[in-house]
């Protein structure tokens, strides 16, 4: 009786795991934050030094020439409404694109067109902490 309830529970936690993992895989098609195409190319913690409040995530999409930029809370910052904001440009100042408000989560997604040209980005999670970037990424 022991050796059959045991494996019950053995057979019941290996199916619990199996479905988890295909429930939470994503398909390789999945469309991330800044829509289909586009690919992570870094992340940088808000601001630079000292206490984290967020997080800068930069993507690209090759095929379109267009970089986009996601700033998200961190920590307590995640998932409280506080004031952040996204901007990005060219790195000769054109193009800029700029999102800030007080959210929940995340503020973006802003993008650029900057095939071959370098670009300047910023994220701010909780005014006065934030992360200035100019000319990165050129690709």
């Amino acid at each position: 009786m022991r050796t059959r309830k045991l494996a019950t529970l053995l057979a019941g936690a290996a199916l619990a795991a199996s479905t988890t993992l295909m429930v939470s895989a994503a398909p390789a098609s999945a469309v991330g934050p800044c829509g289909s195409g586009y690919t992570r190319v870094d992340v940088y913690p808000i601001p630079k030094t000292g206490s984290r409040t967020g997080t800068l995530e930069v993507y690209y999409n090759s095929s379109a020439g267009k970089n986009c930029a996601l700033a998200y809370g961190y920590g307590s910052y995640n998932g409280t409404t506080t004031w952040k904001g996204v901007s990005i440009s060219r790195g000769n100042d054109t193009g800029y694109d700029v999102d800030a408000d007080y959210y929940q989560y995340y503020a973006g997604p802003v993008y650029v067109s900057a095939p071959g040209q370098c670009i300047d980005v910023s994220g701010t999670v909780v005014a006065g902490k934030s992360i200035d970037l100019e000319d990165v990424h050129c690709d």
